[in-house]
């Protein structure tokens, strides 16, 4: 009964765990669709503000996902270098997850080269997009570089002021950082400030939200920032002198000073460029002006090589001519005029004169026109040349003020010229000054930090002959013997240790070279010592179950190993064996120790995963061979029995064989629906590798394939011969029905292990699940038949005591119960080595099939098991579990329809004795 409940709650046990990975999947399912819905929905080309649900489904599902894988193969795919809005708002999410998500990041490069490609774009997102691009990756390297503060920057006080409290330079180098990264983010508010107001955008629009939602985040940044700045600068005031920080002032007043008095010169510099420049145009401008009114002055062609005064004059007594030339034309006209009206004309000639005189009217008016004009024009003359004299003289007023500026700029920079020359000597002697301190304060430091290197090396070496010590002490308790390791997992730890010894012995190179960072040292010797005192541990607990002469070899190697380790940590405690240190020693022992685990392993366990895809074809062909093989055998027995036998033992034997032929055609069925489906999980699974790497890669499921494969062809053969035996009478019916109940097992073994790796909708499964039913019909069959037949052979030999006497019958009786008890104290020794085999097989079967030792849990624990087999195996055992089981309750119903019918033959019996 006690097996029953094993069994029971075994089975029990991985239904819950199916069910709760189901839902588990199930879930990891829904996350992901939902973290995809809000990626999409979030990161859009709409000018507007990423919501506070997507976000925090982002980050939500970042943190079941154990990283931001799912973000980032969406965000490839994304359009980031078409569309700024995209990249601003992607810049956004990826501030938030940097803050609040899982912490696993690793696209700083993708980060960068968008920031860098919209820098080089005129947009309007495009400056904000790069400026936001490199305040991440500041971000991300900031926090790389300083792991203990987490990315939201809520750092305790503790924690942060054991970082600034080792080296003094590191605190300086860290305040930079923290300089740069505030710089960054106050670079890119000024930035989105200046061009919400440059642009008229309100702060309650969704444009203007879109610009101003990212500098939450900023704000939520800059706070913590400011408060480690703040911590930094009393933390570097505390750690130095007050004089080096008042010199230091000192420069840098004096640098100030200086540049301040270049800027002016240079101000000054630029003021008399620009008035020479000035000078120059109004020169240009009297020339130009002088050159117009030498033009104007021509306008007369007859005039052209006079100079303008001249043609004035000229001009003026031209017009002060012409009235009285007019007059004398004018009294001569009027008195031909006169002449004519007195002494009317007789001829031509006359009328000729007429029409002259008619023409010169005309043309005194013309002239008397062009007159007009020319004093017009005359006038417009004169302006112009009181315009340009004035001129002329204001810019002469001009060049003289700019000439004394001139000179009073030129005394000024020779004056600041030699007020900047004795600052440049002052500064040179203070730099000097200050370059011999810092030279003397330097290496007093440098010798103290070496010193400080080397007490932190030798507390680390302190520490790790503490473990090694702690796990010598394990070796030789009494309440180790409990614990029991794997030859895989010791060998797993050997190999890491011998991996460190080599990673230590370059990390002590390194110190040798440079005493001023013991880092690599100390991380080296902390890994060392831990996989060193594991090994050793290890070592002694896989001794447990190890061979004696292997145990104690194995167990006197473990001590060694301390021994030459905690010589090894003693020589790099003092400074005068450290450059000696050797650990070829540990090195050795180490190795011995991985070449006896190597001989423990089981034999098993040396197959390459290579060889596991041709051992898979082999089993499966092996197995099909011998199902084939079986079915003609039994053909063959049947042909013998009938030559062999009558009657009714004819009749049982046609039967049984008839059923075993029937259940031998289902199986080999079932193995070809297997092989099949097995293909198919091949091709569908593999991907663009080969088979050899599928099947290496689950090298788990194949052995369980291999083994459920073994298990079939062996009950094959195996009901083979019990039906040779059964027919020919040399063996039992019982026999028939064990090998069924064995097939039966076997066949469901295979079907649990084709059926892990396969799809539910697949109609290959299907049609093995049909397979599996029919064969475990066909064994109900054979079970059936060799029962019924086994009672008609019993029934023909009845028992008869009509013959016998009441003493006869008593010592029948007597001798029966004789044989009961007898038989009764057999099958309790039988059923206890029933179970000491079945249990050493369980052991056998699940040891062959362990786990890699990676995923195994410290086997040091004695209240944890030291195996873990595959979920095949252990579906395979409870099937086995399940059919013993069944067999159990089977003999448990036998027995009992064995003592009704005793009990019924007595009852029958009992009146017809003398005496009852």
């Amino acid at each position: 009964m006690c097996h029953t409940a094993v069994s029971y709650s075994f089975t029990l046990y991985v239904c819950i765990i199916y069910c709760v990975k189901s839902m588990m999947l199930y879930q990891i399912y829904i996350s992901s669709a939902l973290q995809l819905q809000s990626i999409t929905k979030s990161i859009t080309s709409a000018e507007a503000p990423v919501k506070e649900k997507y976000g925090r489904n982002i980050i939500l599902g970042t943190h079941k996902e154990g990283g931001a894988v799912t973000f980032w193969s969406h965000a490839v795919s994304l359009p980031l270098s078409s569309n700024a809005i995209l990249s601003w708002k992607f810049c956004h999410v990826v501030h938030k997850l940097l803050r609040d998500g899982h912490p696993n990041v690793g696209h700083t490069a993708s980060i960068r080269q968008m920031g860098t490609l919209w820098g080089n774009l005129h947009d309007r997102y495009g400056h904000i997009v790069a400026l936001y691009a490199k305040l991440l990756c500041i971000k991300i390297d900031f926090h790389l570089k300083h792991l203990e503060i987490p990315p939201n920057l809520e750092t305790p006080e503790q924690v942060l002021d054991k970082a600034i409290a080792i080296d003094i330079n590191k605190v300086f180098d860290m305040t930079s950082e923290v300089l740069e990264y505030m710089e960054a983010a106050l670079k890119l508010q000024e930035t989105v400030f200046r061009q919400m107001e440059s642009s008229s955008t309100s702060s309650t629009t969704p444009v203007g939200k879109c610009r101003l939602a990212p500098l939450v985040l900023v704000v939520q940044d800059c706070g913590p920032l400011y408060h480690f700045l703040v911590k930094l600068l009393f933390k570097l005031h505390s750690r130095e002198s007050c004089c080096l920080y008042a010199a230091q002032r000192v420069v840098v007043q004096l640098q100030s000073q200086v540049n301040t008095l270049e800027s002016e010169l240079e101000d000054q510099r630029t003021h008399k460029q620009m008035a020479l420049v000035e000078n120059e145009c109004l020169r240009m401008e009297v020339e130009n002006l002088r050159a117009q009114t030498a033009v104007a002055a021509s306008i007369q062609a007859t005039v052209e090589d006079a100079g303008s005064e001249n043609c004035t004059l000229s001009i003026d007594n031209q017009v002060e001519d012409c009235p009285s030339y007019l007059s004398i034309i004018i009294s001569k006209i009027s008195a031909d005029l006169l002449a004519l009206v007195k002494y009317p004309p007789q001829s031509l000639p006359e009328l000729n004169c007429n029409f002259q005189l008619e023409a010169q009217r005309a043309e005194i008016e013309r002239l008397k026109q062009e007159l007009a004009t020319e004093r017009a024009e005359i006038s417009q003359v004169h302006n112009a040349l009181q315009s340009k004299e004035k001129a002329g003289d204001e810019l002469s007023s001009v060049l003289v003020g700019l000439q004394a500026e001139k000179e009073t700029l030129l005394r000024t920079v020779k004056d600041q010229e030699a007020e900047i020359t004795s600052l440049r000597q002052a500064l040179v002697l203070l730099l000097c000054v200050f370059s011999v301190q810092l030279s003397q304060d330097s290496g007093v430091l440098l010798q103290k930090l070496q010193d400080e290197q080397f007490s932190l090396l030798q507390c680390a070496v302190v520490e790790a002959e503490g473990m090694v010590l702690d796990a010598v002490a394990k070796v030789d308790d009494p309440l180790h013997v409990r614990c029991i390791c794997t030859p895989d997992y010791l060998i797993n730890r050997a190999e890491l240790t011998l991996a460190s010894i080599d990673k230590m012995q370059q990390s002590h190179v390194v110190y040798l070279r440079n005493m001023d960072d013991a880092s690599g040292l100390l991380r080296s010797v902390t890994q060392f010592s831990h996989l060193i005192s594991d090994t050793i541990v290890n070592g002694a607990a896989t001794a447990h179950s190890a061979p004696t002469d292997q145990a104690d070899r194995l167990t006197d190697n473990c001590r060694d190993c301390a021994t030459h380790c905690l010589q090894y940590l003693k020589e790099l405690k003092l400074k005068a064996t450290l450059p000696r240190a050797d650990p070829t020693a540990v090195r050795f022992v180490v190795q011995r120790i991985l070449n006896q685990g190597q001989d423990l392993r089981p034999r098993g366990a040396d197959v390459q995963k290579e060889e596991l895809a041709d051992m898979v074809d082999k089993e499966m062909t092996a197995t099909s061979t011998a199902i084939e093989d079986a079915v003609l055998r039994m053909d063959e027995i049947l042909s013998q029995a009938r030559r062999d036998s009558s009657g009714v033992k004819l009749e049982v034997n046609q039967s049984i064989i008839g059923s075993c032929s029937d259940l031998m055609k289902a199986i080999h069925m079932l193995v070809t629906s297997a092989t099949d489906l097995q293909r198919d999980i091949v091709e569908s699974g593999r991907g663009a590798g080969s088979v050899k790497d599928f099947y290496a890669k689950n090298s788990c499921w194949t052995e369980g394939l291999i083994s459920a494969s073994k298990a079939v062809g062996w009950g094959a053969t195996q009901m083979l011969e019990s039906a040779d035996k059964v027919v020919t009478d040399r063996g039992k019916y019982e026999e028939l029905i064990v090998c069924s109940h064995e097939i039966a097992a076997s066949t469901a073994q295979l079907v649990a292990a084709s059926k892990v790796k396969a799809d539910r909708g697949n109609r290959k499964l299907q049609t093995l699940q049909q397979a599996s039913r029919h064969v475990n019909d066909m064994a109900a069959v054979v079970v059936s038949s060799t029962k019924s037949g086994q009672m008609q052979i019993e029934n023909k030999n009845s028992m008869d005591f009509s013959s016998m006497s009441l003493i006869k019958l008593k010592t029948e009786e007597m001798d029966s119960q004789v044989k009961v008890l007898e038989l009764e104290k057999q099958l309790a020794n039988e059923r206890i080595r029933l179970g000491g085999l079945r249990k050493k097989h369980y052991e056998i079967e699940g040891i062959s099939t362990d786990s890699p030792p990676e995923s195994a849990v410290n086997s040091f624990d004695s209240s944890l098991p030291t195996v873990f087999p595959d979920p095949v195996n252990y579906l395979k055992l409870s099937f086995n579990l399940y059919y013993h089981l069944v067999n159990y309750y089977n003999e448990i119903f036998n027995h009992a329809i064995a003592f009704f019918s005793c009990f019924h033959f007595f009852c029958k019996l009992a009146p017809s004795i003398d005496g009852w």
